[in-house]
């Protein structure tokens, strides 16, 4: 009985006093085992890769540029139509030559 009457003793930290940094523990195990390879780098096969990744990424955009000026042009045809007009597509005028 006498010891639940003392109650809790809490520490308390000088004013000014440097704190320790706390660093929480890592979720996952140390991934240096990893960073190191035994065997050497192959720099070729490398450029190889990323020169293939630049060119999917280049491909990639030429055919969002090309699907966005596809459905660009298809909204316009049907906004022609809907209007109530005709002879809604594109005529190609060959140059005139100035003979």
């Amino acid at each position: 009985m006498p010891e639940e009457e003392k109650g809790r003793i809490l520490p308390f930290r000088r004013r000014g006093a440097p704190q320790p940094p706390v660093v929480p523990p890592s979720p996952v195990e140390d991934v240096g085992k990893y960073a190191v390879s035994e065997e050497p780098d192959n720099y070729r096969q490398r450029m190889i890769n990323n020169g293939l990744a630049f060119a999917f990424c280049i491909l990639l955009v030429a055919i969002g540029v090309w699907l966005a000026t596809s459905i660009a042009e298809m909204r316009r045809n049907q906004d022609c139509v809907l209007s109530g007009r005709r002879n809604c597509a594109n005529v190609v005028v060959p140059p005139a030559n100035p003979n």
